[in-house]
Protein backbone atom coordinates (compact mmCIF):
# COMPACT_ATOMS: atom_id res chain seq x y z
CA UNK A 1 0.00 0.00 0.00
CA UNK A 2 1.27 3.39 -0.77
CA UNK A 3 2.65 5.71 1.91
CA UNK A 4 0.57 8.77 0.39
CA UNK A 5 -2.49 6.48 0.28
CA UNK A 6 -6.01 8.37 1.14
CA UNK A 7 -8.44 6.24 3.32
CA UNK A 8 -10.44 6.00 0.30
CA UNK A 9 -7.92 3.82 -1.66
CA UNK A 10 -7.15 2.01 1.23
CA UNK A 11 -10.96 0.85 1.51
CA UNK A 12 -10.79 -0.08 -1.98
CA UNK A 13 -6.98 -1.55 -2.00
CA UNK A 14 -6.96 -5.55 -2.91
CA UNK A 15 -5.47 -7.33 0.53
CA UNK A 16 -8.33 -5.32 2.30
CA UNK A 17 -10.80 -6.56 -0.23
CA UNK A 18 -9.97 -10.10 0.20
CA UNK A 19 -9.86 -10.14 3.71
CA UNK A 20 -13.11 -8.92 3.93
CA UNK A 21 -14.16 -11.36 1.61
CA UNK A 22 -12.80 -13.94 3.75
CA UNK A 23 -14.29 -12.81 6.90
CA UNK A 24 -17.39 -12.83 5.53
CA UNK A 25 -17.19 -16.34 3.90
CA UNK A 26 -16.22 -18.02 7.43
CA UNK A 27 -19.03 -16.12 9.21
CA UNK A 28 -21.84 -16.95 7.19
CA UNK A 29 -20.08 -21.37 7.22
CA UNK A 30 -19.78 -20.72 10.85
CA UNK A 31 -23.46 -19.57 10.71
CA UNK A 32 -24.44 -22.88 8.50
CA UNK A 33 -22.51 -25.26 10.73
CA UNK A 34 -24.03 -24.16 13.69
CA UNK A 35 -27.61 -24.34 12.34
CA UNK A 36 -26.51 -28.09 10.85
CA UNK A 37 -25.57 -29.06 14.58
CA UNK A 38 -28.83 -27.44 16.16
CA UNK A 39 -31.04 -29.51 13.38
CA UNK A 40 -29.04 -32.70 14.16
CA UNK A 41 -28.77 -32.81 17.55
CA UNK A 42 -31.75 -34.49 19.72
CA UNK A 43 -33.26 -33.61 22.78
CA UNK A 44 -32.58 -36.39 25.86
CA UNK A 45 -35.43 -36.45 29.22
CA UNK A 46 -35.05 -35.57 32.53
CA UNK A 47 -34.11 -32.10 32.66
CA UNK A 48 -35.64 -31.98 35.66
CA UNK A 49 -32.06 -33.19 37.59
CA UNK A 50 -30.73 -29.82 36.73
CA UNK A 51 -32.99 -28.31 39.25
CA UNK A 52 -31.92 -27.87 42.89
CA UNK A 53 -32.83 -30.60 45.34
CA UNK A 54 -35.00 -27.90 47.34
CA UNK A 55 -36.77 -27.01 44.60
CA UNK A 56 -38.03 -30.72 43.97
CA UNK A 57 -38.33 -31.88 47.37
CA UNK A 58 -40.15 -28.63 48.83
CA UNK A 59 -42.50 -26.82 46.42
CA UNK A 60 -44.72 -29.05 44.45
CA UNK A 61 -45.62 -32.71 45.58
CA UNK A 62 -47.34 -34.96 42.95
CA UNK A 63 -48.98 -38.07 43.01
CA UNK A 64 -51.77 -40.60 41.42
CA UNK A 65 -50.91 -39.44 38.19
CA UNK A 66 -51.64 -41.64 35.33
CA UNK A 67 -51.35 -41.44 31.31
CA UNK A 68 -53.88 -42.93 29.39
CA UNK A 69 -51.52 -44.53 26.71
CA UNK A 70 -47.76 -45.19 26.47
CA UNK A 71 -47.63 -46.10 22.58
CA UNK A 72 -50.01 -43.06 20.35
CA UNK A 73 -50.38 -42.36 16.43
CA UNK A 74 -50.02 -38.81 15.41
CA UNK A 75 -53.19 -37.24 16.18
CA UNK A 76 -54.11 -39.69 19.20
CA UNK A 77 -54.89 -38.07 22.64
CA UNK A 78 -52.95 -38.53 25.57
CA UNK A 79 -54.72 -37.53 29.00
CA UNK A 80 -52.55 -37.02 32.08
CA UNK A 81 -54.15 -36.85 35.51
CA UNK A 82 -53.54 -36.75 39.00
CA UNK A 83 -52.90 -34.90 42.16
CA UNK A 84 -50.30 -32.22 43.11
CA UNK A 85 -49.93 -30.22 46.73
CA UNK A 86 -48.40 -26.97 46.97
CA UNK A 87 -45.92 -27.56 49.96
CA UNK A 88 -46.25 -26.33 53.31
CA UNK A 89 -42.91 -26.16 54.02
CA UNK A 90 -42.13 -23.94 50.62
CA UNK A 91 -38.66 -22.45 50.81
CA UNK A 92 -38.47 -19.02 52.32
CA UNK A 93 -36.49 -18.13 49.28
CA UNK A 94 -38.98 -18.77 46.49
CA UNK A 95 -42.42 -16.71 45.23
CA UNK A 96 -44.92 -18.70 46.78
CA UNK A 97 -47.23 -19.60 44.22
CA UNK A 98 -49.64 -17.15 43.72
CA UNK A 99 -49.48 -16.99 40.45
CA UNK A 100 -48.95 -20.22 37.94
CA UNK A 101 -50.10 -21.92 34.84
CA UNK A 102 -50.65 -25.44 33.79
CA UNK A 103 -48.70 -26.81 31.04
CA UNK A 104 -46.40 -29.77 30.14
CA UNK A 105 -42.97 -30.25 29.96
CA UNK A 106 -41.50 -32.29 27.14
CA UNK A 107 -39.16 -31.12 24.06
CA UNK A 108 -40.89 -28.74 22.09
CA UNK A 109 -44.43 -28.37 20.65
CA UNK A 110 -44.60 -32.31 19.90
CA UNK A 111 -48.09 -32.55 22.02
CA UNK A 112 -50.71 -29.63 21.62
CA UNK A 113 -52.21 -28.84 24.38
CA UNK A 114 -56.04 -28.96 23.40
CA UNK A 115 -57.73 -29.07 26.79
CA UNK A 116 -56.19 -28.11 30.53
CA UNK A 117 -58.54 -28.24 34.24
CA UNK A 118 -57.71 -27.62 37.54
CA UNK A 119 -60.46 -29.38 40.03
CA UNK A 120 -62.54 -29.23 36.72
CA UNK A 121 -62.67 -26.08 36.53
CA UNK A 122 -61.01 -24.86 32.96
CA UNK A 123 -57.35 -24.10 33.73
CA UNK A 124 -57.09 -21.44 30.61
CA UNK A 125 -55.48 -18.49 32.48
CA UNK A 126 -52.94 -18.39 35.51
CA UNK A 127 -54.35 -19.12 39.24
CA UNK A 128 -53.02 -19.08 42.97
CA UNK A 129 -52.47 -22.08 44.93
CA UNK A 130 -52.95 -22.27 48.93
CA UNK A 131 -49.96 -23.88 50.77
CA UNK A 132 -50.97 -27.08 52.21
CA UNK A 133 -53.31 -27.55 49.86
CA UNK A 134 -54.22 -29.92 47.09
CA UNK A 135 -55.57 -29.49 43.08
CA UNK A 136 -56.34 -32.25 41.06
CA UNK A 137 -55.67 -31.55 37.21
CA UNK A 138 -56.25 -32.90 34.43
CA UNK A 139 -54.56 -32.92 31.08
CA UNK A 140 -55.72 -33.40 27.24
CA UNK A 141 -52.77 -33.51 24.27
CA UNK A 142 -52.97 -34.29 21.18
CA UNK A 143 -49.98 -36.18 19.71
CA UNK A 144 -48.37 -34.01 17.05
CA UNK A 145 -44.54 -34.96 16.08
CA UNK A 146 -43.98 -39.14 15.85
CA UNK A 147 -40.72 -40.07 17.72
CA UNK A 148 -40.49 -40.81 22.10
CA UNK A 149 -40.65 -38.01 24.45
CA UNK A 150 -40.42 -37.43 28.06
CA UNK A 151 -43.79 -35.88 28.53
CA UNK A 152 -44.06 -34.05 32.43
CA UNK A 153 -47.10 -32.17 33.68
CA UNK A 154 -45.60 -28.76 34.93
CA UNK A 155 -47.00 -25.85 36.66
CA UNK A 156 -44.67 -22.56 35.92
CA UNK A 157 -44.82 -20.51 39.29
CA UNK A 158 -44.25 -16.83 38.73
CA UNK A 159 -40.87 -16.17 40.12
CA UNK A 160 -39.66 -19.52 40.36
CA UNK A 161 -40.16 -20.88 36.64
CA UNK A 162 -41.63 -24.27 35.77
CA UNK A 163 -41.80 -27.17 38.44
CA UNK A 164 -42.11 -30.35 36.43
CA UNK A 165 -43.97 -33.28 37.80
CA UNK A 166 -42.82 -36.88 37.46
CA UNK A 167 -42.78 -37.73 33.66
CA UNK A 168 -43.47 -41.32 31.81
CA UNK A 169 -42.33 -42.38 28.13
CA UNK A 170 -44.78 -41.65 24.82
CA UNK A 171 -44.17 -43.22 21.76
CA UNK A 172 -45.36 -41.71 19.32
CA UNK A 173 -46.07 -42.93 15.21
CA UNK A 174 -47.26 -42.13 12.06
CA UNK A 175 -46.35 -39.21 9.73
CA UNK A 176 -46.12 -34.88 10.80
CA UNK A 177 -47.81 -34.75 7.88
CA UNK A 178 -51.23 -36.04 9.38
CA UNK A 179 -51.45 -33.87 11.84
CA UNK A 180 -54.95 -31.40 11.99
CA UNK A 181 -56.42 -29.57 14.42
CA UNK A 182 -59.71 -28.90 13.30
CA UNK A 183 -61.47 -25.82 15.71
CA UNK A 184 -64.54 -24.39 15.72
CA UNK A 185 -64.42 -20.41 16.19
CA UNK A 186 -66.85 -17.94 18.37
CA UNK A 187 -68.12 -16.88 15.40
CA UNK A 188 -69.21 -19.90 14.07
CA UNK A 189 -66.17 -19.84 11.53
CA UNK A 190 -64.97 -23.65 11.06
CA UNK A 191 -60.79 -24.34 10.79
CA UNK A 192 -59.75 -27.39 9.00
CA UNK A 193 -56.52 -27.47 10.51
CA UNK A 194 -55.01 -24.66 13.10
CA UNK A 195 -51.75 -25.80 12.61
CA UNK A 196 -51.50 -24.12 9.08
CA UNK A 197 -54.24 -22.12 9.28
CA UNK A 198 -53.43 -18.75 7.74
CA UNK A 199 -49.85 -19.75 7.16
CA UNK A 200 -49.56 -18.08 3.30
CA UNK A 201 -50.39 -14.85 5.07
CA UNK A 202 -47.58 -15.33 7.72
CA UNK A 203 -45.11 -16.59 5.34
CA UNK A 204 -45.73 -13.45 2.66
CA UNK A 205 -45.53 -10.81 5.19
CA UNK A 206 -42.38 -12.83 6.79
CA UNK A 207 -40.70 -12.81 3.27
CA UNK A 208 -41.55 -9.44 2.56
CA UNK A 209 -40.00 -8.37 6.09
CA UNK A 210 -36.61 -10.62 5.15
CA UNK A 211 -36.35 -9.47 1.62
CA UNK A 212 -36.47 -5.44 2.97
CA UNK A 213 -33.48 -6.66 5.85
CA UNK A 214 -31.89 -8.63 3.24
CA UNK A 215 -31.81 -5.96 0.98
CA UNK A 216 -30.46 -3.13 3.79
CA UNK A 217 -27.49 -5.65 5.08
CA UNK A 218 -26.73 -6.17 1.41
CA UNK A 219 -26.56 -2.72 0.86
CA UNK A 220 -23.81 -2.10 3.43
CA UNK A 221 -22.27 -5.89 2.92
CA UNK A 222 -21.05 -4.41 -0.60
CA UNK A 223 -18.74 -2.16 1.04
CA UNK A 224 -15.22 -3.26 3.26
CA UNK A 225 -16.29 -2.98 6.77
CA UNK A 226 -15.05 -3.12 10.33
CA UNK A 227 -10.90 -1.91 10.01
CA UNK A 228 -11.54 -0.04 6.91
CA UNK A 229 -14.18 1.92 8.69
CA UNK A 230 -12.07 2.34 11.75
CA UNK A 231 -9.55 3.42 9.89
CA UNK A 232 -11.43 6.13 8.26
CA UNK A 233 -12.81 7.31 11.41
CA UNK A 234 -9.27 7.24 12.79
CA UNK A 235 -8.50 9.98 9.69
CA UNK A 236 -11.86 11.91 10.40
CA UNK A 237 -13.01 11.22 7.16
CA UNK A 238 -16.67 10.19 8.46
CA UNK A 239 -18.07 11.71 5.14
CA UNK A 240 -16.39 8.57 3.31
CA UNK A 241 -18.68 6.31 5.50
CA UNK A 242 -22.12 7.53 4.63
CA UNK A 243 -23.01 9.02 1.46
CA UNK A 244 -25.72 10.88 0.55
CA UNK A 245 -27.23 7.41 -1.62
CA UNK A 246 -27.57 6.00 1.77
CA UNK A 247 -29.19 8.86 3.64
CA UNK A 248 -31.82 9.09 0.81
CA UNK A 249 -31.99 4.80 0.59
CA UNK A 250 -32.81 5.00 4.50
CA UNK A 251 -35.23 7.47 4.39
CA UNK A 252 -37.14 5.76 1.64
CA UNK A 253 -37.32 2.09 3.51
CA UNK A 254 -38.26 3.85 6.65
CA UNK A 255 -41.35 5.77 4.99
CA UNK A 256 -41.94 2.35 3.60
CA UNK A 257 -41.94 0.65 6.61
CA UNK A 258 -44.69 2.86 8.05
CA UNK A 259 -47.23 2.80 5.24
CA UNK A 260 -46.64 -0.96 5.44
CA UNK A 261 -47.10 -1.09 9.13
CA UNK A 262 -50.13 0.82 8.71
CA UNK A 263 -51.64 -0.38 5.27
CA UNK A 264 -50.94 -3.58 7.24
CA UNK A 265 -52.76 -3.40 10.01
CA UNK A 266 -55.81 -1.93 8.26
CA UNK A 267 -55.92 -4.98 6.18
CA UNK A 268 -56.05 -7.01 9.02
CA UNK A 269 -58.72 -5.03 10.89
CA UNK A 270 -60.58 -5.45 7.70
CA UNK A 271 -60.63 -9.14 7.24
CA UNK A 272 -60.47 -10.37 10.94
CA UNK A 273 -63.66 -7.57 12.40
CA UNK A 274 -64.21 -10.00 15.30
CA UNK A 275 -61.30 -10.39 17.60
CA UNK A 276 -60.49 -11.29 21.43
CA UNK A 277 -57.32 -9.87 22.76
CA UNK A 278 -55.16 -12.50 24.74
CA UNK A 279 -57.00 -12.46 27.96
CA UNK A 280 -54.21 -11.42 30.90
CA UNK A 281 -56.97 -12.00 33.82
CA UNK A 282 -56.44 -14.42 36.43
CA UNK A 283 -58.80 -17.16 37.31
CA UNK A 284 -60.07 -18.18 41.25
CA UNK A 285 -59.99 -22.14 41.47
CA UNK A 286 -60.74 -23.12 45.64
CA UNK A 287 -58.25 -26.15 46.76
CA UNK A 288 -59.84 -29.66 47.02
CA UNK A 289 -61.75 -29.73 50.23
CA UNK A 290 -59.39 -30.28 53.31
CA UNK A 291 -60.24 -33.62 54.76
CA UNK A 292 -59.72 -34.20 58.95
CA UNK A 293 -55.73 -34.90 59.31
CA UNK A 294 -55.91 -38.40 60.38
CA UNK A 295 -52.22 -38.61 61.41
CA UNK A 296 -49.54 -36.15 62.63
CA UNK A 297 -46.16 -36.46 62.06
CA UNK A 298 -43.43 -35.15 63.44
CA UNK A 299 -39.50 -35.07 62.33
CA UNK A 300 -37.33 -36.35 65.24
CA UNK A 301 -33.98 -36.73 63.50
CA UNK A 302 -33.30 -36.54 59.51
CA UNK A 303 -29.88 -37.97 58.15
CA UNK A 304 -28.98 -38.75 54.96
CA UNK A 305 -25.81 -41.18 53.99
CA UNK A 306 -23.45 -40.14 51.64
CA UNK A 307 -21.65 -43.45 51.20
CA UNK A 308 -24.62 -45.41 51.67
CA UNK A 309 -26.72 -43.38 49.24
CA UNK A 310 -29.47 -43.26 51.88
CA UNK A 311 -32.07 -41.11 53.85
CA UNK A 312 -33.20 -42.20 57.38
CA UNK A 313 -36.17 -40.74 59.49
CA UNK A 314 -37.13 -41.13 62.99
CA UNK A 315 -40.35 -40.32 63.34
CA UNK A 316 -43.19 -39.94 66.02
CA UNK A 317 -45.95 -40.31 64.26
CA UNK A 318 -49.79 -40.37 66.23
CA UNK A 319 -52.76 -41.76 64.75
CA UNK A 320 -55.97 -39.45 64.86
CA UNK A 321 -58.33 -41.43 63.43
CA UNK A 322 -60.43 -44.48 64.63
CA UNK A 323 -58.88 -47.28 62.33
CA UNK A 324 -55.38 -48.82 62.48
CA UNK A 325 -52.78 -47.32 60.27
CA UNK A 326 -49.49 -48.92 58.91
CA UNK A 327 -46.87 -46.87 57.06
CA UNK A 328 -47.49 -47.42 53.09
CA UNK A 329 -45.03 -45.04 51.03
CA UNK A 330 -42.34 -41.71 51.28
CA UNK A 331 -43.11 -39.49 48.15
CA UNK A 332 -40.35 -36.63 47.44
CA UNK A 333 -39.23 -35.42 44.26
CA UNK A 334 -41.34 -37.67 42.36
CA UNK A 335 -39.61 -40.31 43.37
CA UNK A 336 -41.92 -42.67 45.21
CA UNK A 337 -40.53 -45.12 48.05
CA UNK A 338 -43.05 -47.85 48.55
CA UNK A 339 -43.22 -49.94 51.86
CA UNK A 340 -42.79 -53.83 49.70
CA UNK A 341 -44.45 -55.55 52.92
CA UNK A 342 -47.53 -53.46 53.11
CA UNK A 343 -50.10 -55.02 50.45
CA UNK A 344 -52.46 -51.63 50.52
CA UNK A 345 -49.23 -49.44 49.27
CA UNK A 346 -47.78 -51.99 46.53
CA UNK A 347 -51.61 -52.17 45.11
CA UNK A 348 -51.19 -48.29 44.55
CA UNK A 349 -48.45 -48.29 42.33
CA UNK A 350 -50.36 -49.07 38.72
CA UNK A 351 -47.98 -51.37 36.45
CA UNK A 352 -48.06 -48.26 33.86
CA UNK A 353 -46.38 -46.28 36.42
CA UNK A 354 -42.95 -45.48 35.03
CA UNK A 355 -40.85 -47.63 36.80
CA UNK A 356 -37.53 -45.34 36.92
CA UNK A 357 -39.15 -43.24 39.67
CA UNK A 358 -39.86 -45.95 41.71
CA UNK A 359 -36.91 -47.32 43.46
CA UNK A 360 -36.45 -51.17 43.59
CA UNK A 361 -35.19 -51.42 47.15
CA UNK A 362 -38.95 -49.17 48.54
CA UNK A 363 -38.77 -48.60 51.92
CA UNK A 364 -37.72 -49.75 55.09
CA UNK A 365 -39.96 -49.16 58.24
CA UNK A 366 -38.14 -50.29 61.46
CA UNK A 367 -40.62 -50.77 63.91
CA UNK A 368 -43.18 -51.09 61.29
CA UNK A 369 -46.06 -52.35 63.66
CA UNK A 370 -49.87 -51.27 63.22
CA UNK A 371 -50.89 -48.02 64.54
CA UNK A 372 -53.88 -48.35 66.72
CA UNK A 373 -56.45 -45.49 67.12
CA UNK A 374 -55.08 -42.68 69.25
CA UNK A 375 -51.26 -44.18 69.44
CA UNK A 376 -48.19 -42.01 69.12
CA UNK A 377 -45.27 -44.57 68.25
CA UNK A 378 -41.85 -43.95 67.03
CA UNK A 379 -40.51 -45.05 63.80
CA UNK A 380 -37.25 -45.11 61.49
CA UNK A 381 -37.87 -44.79 58.04
CA UNK A 382 -34.96 -46.28 55.23
CA UNK A 383 -35.00 -44.91 51.65
CA UNK A 384 -31.55 -46.39 50.52
CA UNK A 385 -30.95 -46.56 46.64
CA UNK A 386 -28.60 -45.11 44.11
CA UNK A 387 -31.11 -42.95 42.97
CA UNK A 388 -30.23 -40.56 44.99
CA UNK A 389 -27.24 -39.60 43.09
CA UNK A 390 -28.45 -40.61 39.74
CA UNK A 391 -31.32 -38.41 40.27
CA UNK A 392 -28.39 -35.83 41.90
CA UNK A 393 -30.62 -35.43 45.30
CA UNK A 394 -27.63 -35.97 47.21
CA UNK A 395 -26.66 -32.65 46.64
CA UNK A 396 -29.44 -31.78 49.29
CA UNK A 397 -26.14 -31.59 51.56
CA UNK A 398 -24.79 -28.24 49.71
CA UNK A 399 -27.85 -26.86 50.34
CA UNK A 400 -27.08 -23.24 52.46
CA UNK A 401 -30.62 -24.19 54.04
CA UNK A 402 -30.37 -28.30 54.98
CA UNK A 403 -33.89 -29.50 55.30
CA UNK A 404 -35.99 -31.47 52.87
CA UNK A 405 -40.28 -32.28 52.55
CA UNK A 406 -42.04 -35.12 51.55
CA UNK A 407 -45.43 -37.05 52.02
CA UNK A 408 -45.91 -39.95 53.84
CA UNK A 409 -48.86 -42.42 53.06
CA UNK A 410 -50.26 -44.56 55.27
CA UNK A 411 -53.36 -47.37 54.73
CA UNK A 412 -55.69 -48.39 57.51
CA UNK A 413 -57.08 -51.78 57.76
CA UNK A 414 -59.99 -51.10 54.49
CA UNK A 415 -56.91 -49.80 51.97
CA UNK A 416 -57.81 -46.02 52.62
CA UNK A 417 -54.81 -44.04 52.36
CA UNK A 418 -53.82 -40.98 54.78
CA UNK A 419 -51.83 -38.44 53.75
CA UNK A 420 -49.37 -36.04 56.12
CA UNK A 421 -46.81 -34.05 54.98
CA UNK A 422 -43.15 -34.35 56.49
CA UNK A 423 -40.53 -32.10 56.34
CA UNK A 424 -37.46 -30.58 58.88
CA UNK A 425 -33.90 -30.13 58.91
CA UNK A 426 -31.45 -32.95 57.14
CA UNK A 427 -27.99 -33.74 58.74
CA UNK A 428 -25.49 -35.19 56.32
CA UNK A 429 -23.59 -37.69 57.08
CA UNK A 430 -20.00 -39.39 55.66
CA UNK A 431 -19.48 -42.22 57.49
CA UNK A 432 -22.08 -45.17 58.27
CA UNK A 433 -25.60 -43.53 59.54
CA UNK A 434 -26.45 -46.34 61.29
CA UNK A 435 -23.96 -45.13 63.96
CA UNK A 436 -26.35 -41.94 64.77
CA UNK A 437 -29.49 -43.80 65.08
Amino acid sequence: MLKNSTPSDRMNSKPWSILIAGMKAATIALSLAAGAVGLTSSAQAHGERNQEPFLRMRTLHWYDLKWSASKLKVNDELVVTGRVRAFEDWPNNLPHPMSVFLSTAGPGSVMARKESYVNEMPALQSFGMQNGREYEFKLVLQARYPGRYHIHPTLLVNGAGPLAGPGSWVEVSGSVDDFVYPLKTLTGEVIPNLATYGMGTVLAWQGLWGVIAAFWMLWWLRRPLLMPRHLALLRGREDLLITRSDMILGGVIAVGTIVLVYGGAHWAEKKYPMTLPLQGGKAIIDPLPEAARAVNVKVVRAVYDVPGRSMRMTLDIKNNSDKVLTVGEFTTANLRFVNKTNPAAMAAVSPDYPTDIVPKTGLTVEGDKPLAPGETTRVTLDATDAIWELERLSSLITDPDNRFGGLLFLYDDQGNRHISPVYGAIVPHFTDANTHF
